[in-house]
């Protein structure tokens, strides 16, 4: 579903997802988190009518071929891991923000 090459420097911005419907739906690589061993896509909606559906978190997998694909986070219990996980993270960039700026 994407090629985003985990582990390397290099991080593809963009993955284009498909629904089951066949749509398909670009977004942007915003962030890639660890959480228990397992890797996380955060995205962001590219198309411009799909910005109010907000921030959609997605979880590195292999397929049968060995490729590396994103899926669906179907656990709650994983899902609040990660989201908490997130948010923690954007408070401290935030906060790293906030004392550069008193620096300056």
């Amino acid at each position: 579903m994407t090629e985003h090459e985990h582990g390397h420097e290099h991080l593809e911005e963009f993955v284009i997802l498909t629904d089951e419907d066949g749509n398909e739906y670009e977004f942007e690589i915003v962030d890639v988190i660890e959480v228990d061993g397992n890797s996380y896509a955060i995205l962001y909606p590219v198309d411009e009518e799909s910005e109010d559906e907000g921030y959609v978190i997605m979880r590195f997998a292999l397929d049968e071929d060995d490729e590396e694909i994103l899926v669906d986070i179907e656990d709650d219990e994983e899902w609040e891991k990660v989201v908490t996980a997130w948010e923690e993270l954007i408070e401290e960039e935030a906060l790293e923000d906030d004392e550069d700026d008193d620096v300056q």
